[in-house]
């Protein structure tokens, strides 16, 4: 049988390669976690939500100076956000960013005590919080598994062929058919941490790939050839 690049693209991973791709991924990266400086779960989602089209090292920069200066739930709600923004001005869309996480603090004080809420559809009624927010709260915060697609992990899933999706969404779905449960939130900080290393957006490094060949882009899947 030939294989062709459409066949290739058609092929389903099977469970063993799928564990394969996540050991490698593992191996290859084994500081792979959340790379947002955090004390507590709070701290953890006013960061995430700082990192919404920003580098995590941009929001490490700011997050010190934010937290001393508003270092509870309550200061922050009681801040004025043109304050914030003098903070957090050198991350994109800073202004936006600062009204969220004022709001989300008020929020946060009137409707939950001041704690942040162990609970997806919770979560996502604060301010400037989505799916990909929760899931990284839900996970990094709460320790439940959860797959965050980002542009990496959207990225790299894609180009590897776990899933072959055209938004957000859908991959985040297909992540979570062919992933093992309790493997999740390992796989989310895996491909983060390869799609800043290696498999980029431009020019990926795909010859020093430790999964070049089984990935679908650049290779065949063991048992199928």
């Amino acid at each position: 049988m030939i294989i062709t690049p459409e066949i290739l693209l058609d092929m389903k991973f099977t469970n063993e390669q799928v564990c394969e791709i996540l050991d490698r991924l593992a191996a290859e990266y084994p500081e792979a976690t959340c790379a947002l400086d955090h004390k507590d779960v709070w701290q953890l989602l006013v960061c995430v939500t700082l990192s919404a089209q920003t580098t995590d090292v941009s929001v490490n920069k700011v997050s010190p100076a934010l937290f001393r200066k508003y270092p509870t739930v309550q200061a922050l709600a009681d801040a004025d956000p043109h304050d914030v923004e003098e903070i957090i001005h050198t991350i994109g869309m800073y202004r936006t960013k600062s009204k969220n996480i004022v709001s989300q603090a008020g929020m946060l004080v009137d409707m939950f005590g001041g704690i942040v809420p162990e609970d997806d559809e919770e979560l996502q009624k604060l301010p400037g919080v989505g799916v990909k927010t929760a899931n990284v709260v839900m996970a990094d915060g709460f320790g439940h598994q959860r797959i965050a697609v980002d542009t990496h992990v959207f990225r790299v899933s894609n180009r590897i062929g776990l899933v072959k999706a055209g938004d957000v969404a859908k991959t985040e779905a297909g992540l979570k058919k062919c992933l093992p449960h309790d493997r999740l939130t390992e796989a989310h900080h895996e491909m983060i941490f390869h799609g800043r290393n290696c498999c980029t957006a431009r020019n990926p490094k795909c010859a020093e790939c430790c999964l070049s060949d089984i990935c679908k882009k650049t290779g065949i899947p063991k048992g199928k050839k």
